[in-house]
């Protein structure tokens, strides 16, 4: 007994030491960030196992740290889910649902997460978008930004937003002078990646790591692509024959719909299939197409950002974090773009390299997007607000699939006041309430089911896990009073 209380002692006394060394050195070093963010990136990529996107700077990236498997955002809506993610709070605590340029107003005295870099002594700066832009119609300009996350910032204007007359565009409703925001609409030019606005925002944090590289820095670059319209440069088209690019037969995705509650998908079933009315099945498949390319492009950028850390000797030095702000469906279940509880638009992909850390290794617990502010206050040793809603991701960067780590992930849909779902993904199951279950549920069980086909929620046999999960779910369901209106039972 006495043998094992002093092992235990000493146990006690190396890990504290060992702790407190990594504390001191981390300190001292005051690790980099650089802040990888894209727009409307689903995890059809080859650092995920696609068997078709090329994406090899993420695949790089991926050996250099951890990938996520099951990381999900908490509103599929660029806003409340940007806002969310910069602040680690969730929409319902921000009172953020929609695409309005609010966070200030609503939420005067928070401290964003660039903000927190910047109260101890970082530079924080972004090129591109981090905080919602309507895109494209806002590039060029600040859009949604919050002046006080950064102390320099960069919106760049490439052919992509300039000449947006050349853009092909599918669908009923889609004149030369509708906005492009929502739209099924794709151009190849022949051109450099620095005609367009993502390559212009590489250039500046490529600058910027150059000009900071011997002082801290937590560096944002905003990628305005995938989303729509899909442009990039042709060459990456070329990485995509036609004939390679599959849709799913619509049969059997209205079959996909039969069992599911009506408000889950009632913004897209006025003009089903692809959400706007007559778009055909091969201009699915172009769009799609267009969709790839645009990733590809994406990836290249971030190759040319590791390259710039590789070059100025900082990759030892600085946290590389990649994500998108939710998913997206390009045609699966008829389906197109996001808003929608499933979950191929709650996922998104999500890299985190951390020198020092796991590398070269896959994560398949739950994780949320407002996961990532406690975890590089951790990281980087510094005092996170008392009131973040996320979890450090710190264990899991060091045992990716540590044991202890139970956290659910909570997504929520907010459509109107008579239109809202909540949805809370576990590592088996995904389990889905519309206005607290009055609307419907769903419940999907991913060990036998991952593409979410066949709804359990009314099955005799998993009453049990509807009762379980509906009790999870239930202390994530704080809408304000104001944006809800309550329906009768069914």
């Amino acid at each position: 007994m006495y043998q094992f209380t002093i092992w235990r002692l000493t146990l006690l006394v190396a890990t504290t030491i060992s702790i407190s060394m990594e504390i001191s050195s981390n300190a001292a070093e005051r690790p980099n960030v650089l802040f990888i963010s894209v727009d409307d990136m689903n995890c059809d990529l080859g650092a995920y196992g696609h068997p078709l996107v090329q994406t090899p700077n993420l695949d790089r990236l991926c050996r250099m740290g951890v990938r996520f498997d099951s990381a999900y955002c908490q509103q599929p809506l660029c806003g409340p889910s940007r806002a969310s993610l910069m602040t680690g709070l969730r929409p319902d605590t921000l009172n953020m649902h929609t695409l309005a340029h609010e966070l200030r107003q609503k939420n005067p005295d928070v401290v964003t997460l660039g903000e927190l870099f910047r109260n101890n002594g970082y530079f924080s700066a972004r090129s591109g978008k981090i905080y919602h832009y309507g895109n494209p119609s806002m590039i060029g300009t600040d859009g949604n930004d919050d002046p006080s996350t950064w102390d320099e910032k960069h919106n760049p204007v490439g052919i992509d937003r300039s000449q947006q007359e050349n853009i092909t565009r599918y669908g009923a409703g889609q004149e030369k002078n509708k906005n492009l925001g929502i739209s099924m609409a794709w151009w190849d030019p022949v051109s450099e990646d620095t005609d367009h606005t993502d390559g212009m925002v590489a250039s500046r944090v490529i600058e910027w790591i150059h000009e900071k590289k011997d002082e801290p820095f937590f560096l944002a670059a905003g990628f305005f692509n995938p989303h729509c319209p899909y442009v990039a440069p042709r060459k990456y088209f070329d990485l995509y024959p036609m004939s390679e690019i599959t849709i799913q037969d619509l049969t059997l995705a209205k079959d996909d719909l039969l069992d599911v509650p009506p408000m889950a998908v009632q913004r897209d079933m006025r003009n089903w299939p692809y959400y706007f009315k007559d778009v055909t099945v091969d201009e699915a498949r172009k769009c799609k197409q267009a969709y790839y390319a645009t990733i590809s492009f994406v990836d290249a950028q971030v190759g040319r950002l590791l390259d710039a850390l590789s070059k100025n000797d900082l990759l030892e030095k600085t946290i590389i974090v990649f994500w998108s702000d939710h998913g997206y469906f390009l045609g699966e279940k008829g389906l197109w773009y996001k808003r929608k509880a499933f979950e191929r638009s709650a996922r998104m992909p999500l890299i985190v390299a951390a020198p020092g850390y796991a590398s070269g290794k896959t994560s398949r617990k739950p994780v949320e997007l407002l996961d990532l502010y406690p975890t590089l206050a951790d990281l980087c040793n510094l005092k996170a607000p008392d009131n973040l809603e996320g979890q450090s991701l710190r264990p899991l960067l060091r045992d990716p699939n540590h044991y202890a780590w139970d956290k659910p992930a909570v997504t929520q849909i907010w459509h109107s006041k008579k239109a809202w779902g909540y949805s809370i993904r576990t590592q088996r199951y995904r389990y889905t309430e519309w206005m607290e279950g009055k609307a419907g549920r769903e419940l999907y069980d991913h060990q036998t089911d991952p593409d979410e086909i066949r709804n359990l929620a009314e099955s005799d046999s998993h009453q049990q896990e509807v009762a379980r999960l509906s009790e999870m779910l239930r202390p994530y369901v704080r809408l304000p009073d104001a944006k809800r209106e309550s329906i009768p039972s069914r």
